[in-house]
């Protein structure tokens, strides 16, 4: 009982700090802002790396997504006779939900395991070591732009993936099955609204990128610096911000369409 116990304590203890040196970092990287901002050029390039070398699983992943709905959704709304709202549904699926929430699972799996690989052998080959024994911050210089860059990134691509998803809800309903195109554009643009859609599936993007960016960066920051170390945490990358993206999405959905 004793020696069950104190695991329990372990536990906690561990899970304790683990949640107050990811805080630390989490607001040391939001006071970051505006310094990393002045040295844009290496934001910029950490958005080509995660969002240029990104783009083609996004872009696909959206154009399949939105041909699913367009089937799912047309069979679905045969029933009730209302074919013509099919770029509705398809819009409304993908700007509210499957735009942010997919999209952020895919770069978690694409941009997030090499964020992770990457700074965990500068772990391991004691390169972060070797930047503060030479007076340079790695926190400001290797994870703050990394961390900004999946912030602006992730937005670009979630509407990518939005944006390709309707266009393969097109492909399937208009010229596959028929449906008339002005009927499928003058649905959507009728029923999605601005600010209670497509804001609200920014937002969710912006926030998606803060968390899985940073569950990343903090994930190659305390890998023990050993290969199976940076193998681990490159595995808890996926998992954990999977995870959380789904549990924050529930709770920003219900926050956002409540209101």
């Amino acid at each position: 009982m004793i020696k069950f116990l104190s695991s329990i304590g372990a536990i906690v203890r561990l899970t304790l700090v683990a949640v107050g040196l990811s805080w630390k970092l989490l607001v040391r990287l939001i006071k970051l802002f505006r310094p990393t901002m002045r040295r844009f050029s290496l934001v910029s390039e950490q958005m080509h790396f995660l969002g240029n070398y990104s783009l083609a699983i996004i872009s696909v992943s959206g154009l399949f997504v939105g041909f699913v709905l367009g089937l799912q959704g047309y069979y679905t709304l045969q029933k009730y006779g209302s074919e013509s709202a099919l770029g509705l549904l398809v819009a409304l699926s993908l700007v509210r939900e499957l735009g942010p929430v997919v999209c952020a699972l895919l770069f978690a799996g694409r941009a997030g395991t090499s964020l992770t690989a990457e700074i965990g052998l500068m772990r391991a080959g004691e390169q972060l070591s070797a930047m503060e024994m030479m007076g340079v911050d790695p926190i400001a210089r290797i994870l703050a732009p990394r961390f900004w860059a999946g912030v602006f990134t992730m937005p670009i691509l979630a509407a990518v993936f939005s944006a390709m998803g309707i266009v393969g809800g097109w492909v399937v309903g208009v010229v596959m099955i028929g449906i008339d195109s002005g009927s499928f554009w003058g649905q959507m643009q009728g029923g999605v609204d601005f600010f209670k859609d497509v804001l609200n599936g920014v937002l969710k993007s912006f926030i998606f990128g803060i968390t899985v960016t940073f569950v990343a960066l903090y994930q190659g920051y305390e890998a023990q610096p050993t290969p199976e170390g940076v193998s681990r945490s490159t595995t808890s990358t996926v998992v954990v911000a999977s995870l959380f993206v789904l549990g924050l999405d529930f709770v920003l959905t219900a926050l956002m369409f409540s209101l």
